[in-house]
């Protein structure tokens, strides 16, 4: 969903450094960060690092989109080279934020990797995303069908509890349906670096055969790992998966552990079938959210109280977008209401997640990420 900033107004040179989401996972880097930072006071690293290379940065993770590969008619893989201080040991199944600039600002997504983290190290290493185009997703269809390579993008560290432990289980069900194999797809290739793939079993839904994300790939791992056995349910034809009759696809299926991801309706019925299996330990879900605007207000105006800048944002607009559009540095992570990267105080006024509707009252501590204005407000930032 797009959405339009107000004119912006600002005064102060913001020399404020942010958070860096990972940086108590990685502290060398962060380590060089700081070093950066204090070196170049009172202009930012930034100023000097982009000069010798653009995907060098003391606050930020970048990368550059070297290719975009089609995978069906509505889907296609972006290969992204991670610059300075992106750290390659993500957990197979883990999503990571993504910022591109288009129209004159920052959109930002959230998308599961679908590379591996036990590819061959060196300095050629490179990330992989893919994405599925949305007819409601102005982002998703641009980074199908209109963006070049050679775009440099922001990145956010790569998170999530769904993912696949190392050494896998004995016995594996995957259970997918359209882009929910993403995430597996990393898991896929992660046991095939790793010669891990012994019993594996995998349901995958999609309405016709030509809408089968990563089809081939599939197809010549089911060929040649005996292990690996593929089971493709063409919707439009054969109708949804019932789990309800799980017992004829997969007679041993209350014995595996079972990765799933997919439609909000089939995680659904996952979760009681498993659950009156009394196996809901075995059962690991992932769920695209989409976060659920709140109604209509009046927006206002966002100070941001240690830079000294305001902008006027609409009661759409995130105050993490207001104040990216209005050139404040703010801490990030996830960018979608979960790592608490974004958290700070709102010092005066009140503003309203994006999720629930619900108003948080001044001394409150607030994500960035998921508020927006309802009425003046200023945060300590």
């Amino acid at each position: 969903m797009s959405k339009n900033y107000a004119p912006v107004t600002a005064n102060v040179v913001e020399t404020t450094r942010p958070t860096v989401a990972g940086a108590d996972r990685h502290p060398a880097w962060h380590a060089l960060r700081t070093l950066a930072a204090r070196i170049t006071t009172p202009l930012l690293p930034d100023d000097y690092l982009r000069l010798a290379n653009p995907l060098w940065s003391a606050r930020e993770l970048r990368g550059r989109i070297i290719q975009v590969r089609r995978e069906t008619e509505d889907s296609a893989t972006l290969v992204i080279k991670p610059g300075w201080g992106f750290s390659f040991d993500y957990q197979p199944g883990q999503y990571i934020g993504i910022g591109v600039p288009l129209d004159g600002r920052w959109r930002w997504r959230s998308y599961s990797l679908t590379s591996s983290p036990a590819a061959p190290s060196g300095s050629s290493r490179t990330v992989t995303i893919t994405v599925k185009a949305m007819p409601e997703g102005f982002l998703s269809t641009h980074l199908v069908a209109g963006v070049e390579p050679g775009t440099i993008v922001r990145l956010a560290a790569p998170r999530g509890n769904f993912v696949l432990p190392d050494p896998a289980p004995r016995s594996i069900l995957f259970l997918t349906a359209g882009s929910g194999i993403t995430p597996v797809m990393s898991m896929l290739r992660t046991l095939l670096r790793r010669n891990q793939i012994g019993d594996v079993v995998h349901l995958h839904s999609a309405p016709t055969q030509a809408e089968v994300m990563f089809g081939a790939e599939l197809a010549a791992l089911a060929a040649g790992r005996q292990g690996y056995r593929l089971r493709v349910r063409e919707t439009r034809v054969e109708g949804r998966l019932d789990l309800a009759g799980l017992d004829r696809e997969v007679p041993d299926w209350r014995e595996r552990q079972t990765w799933a991801c997919g439609p909000e309706s089939m995680l659904t019925q996952a979760e009681k079938v498993w659950s009156a299996a009394g196996i809901g330990d075995r059962l690991h879900l992932e769920r695209f959210a989409v976060a659920k605007a709140a109604p209509a207000g009046a927006g206002g105006t966002v100070t941001f109280a240690r830079s000294g800048r305001a902008v006027a944002a609409d009661a759409a607009t995130s105050l993490m977008e207001a104040g990216e559009g209005a050139g404040v540095q703010m801490p990030f992570g996830c960018r979608m209401g979960i790592c608490q990267s974004c958290v700070v105080s709102l010092v005066d006024g009140h503003v309203r997640d994006l999720r629930t509707g619900r108003e948080h009252e001044p001394g409150s501590r607030i994500q960035t990420c998921v508020s927006a204005a309802s009425g003046d407000c200023v945060v300590d930032i």
